[in-house]
Protein backbone atom coordinates (compact mmCIF):
# COMPACT_ATOMS: atom_id res chain seq x y z
CA UNK A 1 0.00 0.00 0.00
CA UNK A 2 1.47 3.26 -0.94
CA UNK A 3 1.76 6.09 1.06
CA UNK A 4 -1.01 8.56 -0.71
CA UNK A 5 -3.56 5.37 -0.20
CA UNK A 6 -2.37 6.06 3.23
CA UNK A 7 -3.56 9.66 3.63
CA UNK A 8 -6.83 8.89 1.48
CA UNK A 9 -8.12 6.15 3.38
CA UNK A 10 -10.99 7.36 5.76
CA UNK A 11 -10.32 7.18 9.25
CA UNK A 12 -12.76 5.50 11.53
CA UNK A 13 -15.22 7.53 13.76
CA UNK A 14 -15.85 6.10 17.20
CA UNK A 15 -19.30 4.96 17.38
CA UNK A 16 -21.51 6.85 19.57
CA UNK A 17 -23.59 5.39 22.09
CA UNK A 18 -27.19 6.80 22.53
CA UNK A 19 -28.54 6.78 25.62
CA UNK A 20 -32.22 7.01 26.47
CA UNK A 21 -33.44 9.52 28.27
CA UNK A 22 -35.54 7.98 31.28
CA UNK A 23 -36.69 10.96 33.21
CA UNK A 24 -39.98 11.04 34.12
CA UNK A 25 -42.49 13.88 33.55
CA UNK A 26 -44.74 15.36 35.64
CA UNK A 27 -47.90 14.56 33.50
CA UNK A 28 -46.34 11.16 32.85
CA UNK A 29 -46.52 10.76 37.06
CA UNK A 30 -49.99 12.05 37.72
CA UNK A 31 -51.53 9.28 34.40
CA UNK A 32 -48.95 6.50 36.40
CA UNK A 33 -49.33 3.09 34.16
CA UNK A 34 -52.36 4.75 32.49
CA UNK A 35 -50.63 4.83 29.09
CA UNK A 36 -53.60 5.31 27.00
CA UNK A 37 -54.59 8.87 29.08
CA UNK A 38 -51.17 9.61 28.57
CA UNK A 39 -51.46 9.32 24.97
CA UNK A 40 -54.26 11.23 25.16
CA UNK A 41 -52.98 13.82 27.28
CA UNK A 42 -49.65 14.44 25.71
CA UNK A 43 -50.26 16.15 22.26
CA UNK A 44 -53.51 18.07 23.52
CA UNK A 45 -53.23 19.66 26.55
CA UNK A 46 -51.26 22.67 27.30
CA UNK A 47 -48.40 22.64 30.26
CA UNK A 48 -49.30 25.85 31.40
CA UNK A 49 -52.54 27.33 29.35
CA UNK A 50 -52.36 30.63 31.18
CA UNK A 51 -49.78 31.82 28.93
CA UNK A 52 -51.86 30.93 25.69
CA UNK A 53 -53.22 34.99 25.49
CA UNK A 54 -56.59 33.99 24.53
CA UNK A 55 -59.85 32.92 25.96
CA UNK A 56 -61.63 29.80 24.91
CA UNK A 57 -64.52 31.61 23.63
CA UNK A 58 -62.42 33.86 21.25
CA UNK A 59 -60.45 30.58 20.17
CA UNK A 60 -63.67 28.84 19.25
CA UNK A 61 -64.82 31.99 17.34
CA UNK A 62 -61.64 31.73 15.48
CA UNK A 63 -62.21 28.63 14.57
CA UNK A 64 -65.84 28.93 13.25
CA UNK A 65 -64.88 31.77 11.33
CA UNK A 66 -62.21 30.16 9.61
CA UNK A 67 -64.13 26.41 8.91
CA UNK A 68 -66.82 29.04 7.20
CA UNK A 69 -64.14 30.63 4.95
CA UNK A 70 -63.22 27.33 3.95
CA UNK A 71 -59.32 27.42 5.49
CA UNK A 72 -59.82 24.02 7.27
CA UNK A 73 -56.14 24.15 8.15
CA UNK A 74 -56.63 27.30 10.65
CA UNK A 75 -60.24 26.34 11.60
CA UNK A 76 -58.41 22.86 12.98
CA UNK A 77 -55.56 24.31 14.71
CA UNK A 78 -57.98 26.94 16.54
CA UNK A 79 -59.81 23.71 17.21
CA UNK A 80 -57.15 22.27 18.83
CA UNK A 81 -56.52 25.41 20.55
CA UNK A 82 -59.81 25.54 22.17
CA UNK A 83 -60.00 21.89 23.10
CA UNK A 84 -56.82 22.42 25.10
CA UNK A 85 -58.37 25.05 26.70
CA UNK A 86 -61.53 23.61 27.51
CA UNK A 87 -59.36 20.81 28.87
CA UNK A 88 -57.78 23.03 31.51
CA UNK A 89 -61.16 24.72 31.73
CA UNK A 90 -62.53 20.96 32.88
CA UNK A 91 -65.42 21.19 30.21
CA UNK A 92 -65.51 17.58 29.07
CA UNK A 93 -68.68 18.55 26.10
CA UNK A 94 -66.38 20.99 24.81
CA UNK A 95 -63.30 19.16 25.13
CA UNK A 96 -65.33 16.22 22.66
CA UNK A 97 -66.89 19.56 20.55
CA UNK A 98 -63.84 20.87 20.04
CA UNK A 99 -61.39 17.98 19.02
CA UNK A 100 -64.61 15.87 17.72
CA UNK A 101 -64.84 18.74 14.99
CA UNK A 102 -60.44 18.37 14.39
CA UNK A 103 -60.92 15.02 13.39
CA UNK A 104 -64.02 15.58 11.46
CA UNK A 105 -61.78 18.71 9.34
CA UNK A 106 -58.64 16.50 9.42
CA UNK A 107 -59.22 12.54 8.95
CA UNK A 108 -55.95 11.10 8.37
CA UNK A 109 -55.07 12.62 12.33
CA UNK A 110 -56.10 10.25 15.21
CA UNK A 111 -57.59 11.99 18.25
CA UNK A 112 -57.03 9.51 21.14
CA UNK A 113 -58.20 12.15 23.36
CA UNK A 114 -62.00 11.15 21.79
CA UNK A 115 -61.80 7.75 23.44
CA UNK A 116 -62.30 8.72 27.20
CA UNK A 117 -62.26 12.18 27.30
CA UNK A 118 -63.66 12.35 30.98
CA UNK A 119 -60.29 10.14 32.46
CA UNK A 120 -58.41 12.91 30.68
CA UNK A 121 -59.92 15.96 31.62
CA UNK A 122 -60.02 14.45 35.05
CA UNK A 123 -56.09 13.66 35.08
CA UNK A 124 -55.36 16.76 33.62
CA UNK A 125 -57.11 18.82 36.03
CA UNK A 126 -54.92 16.70 38.46
CA UNK A 127 -52.08 17.81 36.69
CA UNK A 128 -53.33 21.75 37.24
CA UNK A 129 -54.35 20.98 40.79
CA UNK A 130 -51.01 19.74 41.51
CA UNK A 131 -48.59 21.74 39.31
CA UNK A 132 -50.38 24.92 38.59
CA UNK A 133 -51.04 26.21 41.88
Amino acid sequence: MGLLDKLRRKKEKPKEVIEKDTTVTNLEKICGNDKECYEALRDTMYLDPRKIGISLVDAAKKAKEFEEQGNTLKAKTWYKTAGGLAIYEGDVAKVKEYFGKCAKLSQNEDYPILRDPEKAVKKAQEYYQKYLT
